[in-house]
């Protein structure tokens, strides 16, 4: 049981310290990632840098794999990377194979003082990196003293006897439980610890270790299963080097164990320094041939055919969920893509109420269908990114998000459930309006359109000035109104015969432009709020005075 709770520990550890880097620096580690696909060595030298940092080959894997499938960086790039993540993932490995017992206490300390002095933001995260890390280093000791009754234990050779005598099946049992685990890192930290407390024999640990770095493939590999052929392209490339890799050193790693000795007496020195030769010859095999194992891949795995589902989100990548910072750049591009669709539905059923276009209307009511995809779509990811580990001005981002698209929403219903009835009554009916009313109620509508196209600028970018603009557009188009519905009463009056039987539909049309305007603005009022250039209320402030009460 204490080896049990020391492993427990030992996960938890890791994802903690994944935990806090994601969280903390996700967005500065996925840049470099980014920026450094110019060439296979900038590649593999990022991906050792970042997932020596980040402590989880995994992570950075799935991040790699993100970019191949939206076409930013090629697929031999790509491997460089993984190649590089493969080997900074031993380091964390060769840091704790270390006698680091005295730094425990310090940081468990340091990292619970830094992780409650601030409620989000960087600090917190170095906290939470600093507490993962001792915790790793306090489960190793567990797991050691845990495991020292075990090497008098009766039943323990008969248990690893049969492991022994099948390095396969030793092979295997390994990559089971880093499949399980999640987490090679763990699974070659726990089979130092054995080996250091003399339960594990050397010679099956490394064995097991090679089995955890086939293991460590399978995670990403699943996780991209149902994404695109490109992003499936990296995993896929991932497993088939390490199980040649293995296939290779297997057989001969009876021969390689002696020599192990003469660079050091400690047999879990031993595992580890293994564990890092294995990648690091890896990456010299297989580094020179990334382009020609990435052009092998992309015949292997061609790109699907297109699947146009214009209701499919783009940019809603789930992977980035553990990074506040990407996913929420991601919800707000998914955003813009409702907004775009609003826009185009607003432009068509002014065509529709202008050329009675009947076919044109029920292209409109498609798109609002897709419009209320992407909406429950984007509505589902931003409640799966939790608002614990945010910093206030990503809570801010989260609650526009929320606002904007729930208004963009509703704005594409009032078209569908309000405009477009009222356009298929006018077709149905025959209805023209008048040259003066159409006028009117284009010059709205252009004035409409304007706020769907200020309220996006708005959104990406917070600009007050903007803001400032779109909440002033909104009384240009209140006066519009007045003046469009006094001219429109002079018109009843004088009997115009286009104005008498469109009446009531010219009135509502223009009260539905205006309830889109609206929505619109909201976008607007957090940001004059936040800079203080917003009134609780239009009412002047008014007191009455005593000779106005005799007056009342």
């Amino acid at each position: 049981m204490n080896i049990i709770a020391g492993v427990c520990l030992l996960l938890w550890g890791v994802q903690l310290l994944k935990l806090g880097m994601t969280r903390g620096f996700g967005a500065d580690l996925r840049r470099v990632l980014a920026a450094a696909t110019s060439n296979r060595f900038k590649a593999f030298g990022a991906g050792l840098g970042v997932t020596a940092l980040l402590q989880s080959s995994t992570a950075t894997i799935m991040i790699v794999a993100g970019f191949a499938g939206q076409k930013m960086v090629s697929t031999g790039a790509a491997l460089a990377l993984v190649l590089g993540a493969d080997v900074g993932t031993t380091l964390v490995a060769q840091l704790l194979s270390m006698d680091l017992r005295l730094l425990m206490p310090v940081l468990m300390v340091g990292g619970y003082v830094l992780f409650t002095i601030e409620h989000s933001g960087k600090i917190k995260n170095i906290g939470r990196i600093f507490v993962g890390l001792a915790l790793m280093l306090l489960a190793l000791s567990l797991i050691r003293v845990g495991a020292e009754p075990l090497k008098d234990s009766e039943t323990l050779p008969l248990i690893l006897g049969p492991l022994e005598s099948d390095p396969i099946f030793a092979i295997a049992l390994a990559a089971l439980l880093t499949w399980v685990a999640h987490s090679s890192l763990a699974i070659v930290l726990l089979l130092m610890s054995l080996v250091a407390a003399g339960v594990l024999p050397l010679m099956l640990g490394l064995m097991m270790v090679l089995g955890a770095n086939i293991g460590g493939t399978v995670t990403p590999l699943l996780a991209t299963l149902h994404d695109s052929r490109e992003a499936l392209r990296i995993p896929v490339g991932n497993i088939v080097m390490r199980v040649l890799g293995v296939l290779a050193i297997a057989p001969v790693v009876v021969y390689i164990q002696p020599h192990l000795e003469e660079f050091e007496s400690d047999p879990a020195r031993q595992l580890v320094n293994f564990h890092t030769a294995f990648n690091v010859c890896l990456a010299l095999a297989f580094l020179p041939f990334t382009h020609l194992l990435g052009g092998f891949l992309e015949r292997a795995l061609p790109p699907k055919e297109a699947e146009d589902d214009p209701g499919r989100p783009l940019y809603l990548d789930r992977k980035d969920l553990d990074m506040p910072a990407i996913a929420l750049a991601d919800a707000k591009r998914e955003t813009l893509r409702m907004a775009d669709r609003l826009e185009q539905m607003l432009v068509d059923v002014m065509t529709v109420l202008k050329t009675d276009d009947a076919k044109l209307a029920e292209e409109v009511r498609k798109e609002d269908d897709i419009l209320d995809r992407l909406y429950i779509e984007i509505k589902t990811y931003m409640a799966d990114l939790t608002q614990e580990f945010m910093s206030p001005d990503e809570v801010r981002d989260y609650m526009q998000i929320l606002m904007f698209s729930t208004n963009l929403e509703h704005a594409g219903d009032v078209i569908d459930k309000n405009l477009l009835p009222l356009a298929r009554k006018k077709i149905r009916n025959r209805y023209n309006f008048s040259d003066a009313g159409m006028k009117e109620i284009e010059h709205i509508h252009a004035l409409t359109v304007k706020s769907v196209q200020l309220a996006q600028s708005i959104f990406m970018s917070g600009d007050v000035d903007l803001a400032r603009t779109l909440v002033k557009d909104k009384t240009a188009l209140r006066q519009a109104e007045i003046e469009g519905m006094a001219q429109h009463m002079r018109r009843l009056r004088d009997g115009v015969p286009e104005t008498m039987e469109t009446s009531a539909l010219h009135l509502d049309v223009i009260r539905d432009l205006r309830r889109i305007n609206t929505y619109m603005i909201t976008v607007a009022y957090p940001i004059l709020e936040e800079e203080g250039q917003l009134s609780e209320s239009r009412l002047k402030d008014h007191t009455l005075k005593e000779e106005d009460n005799d007056d009342i």
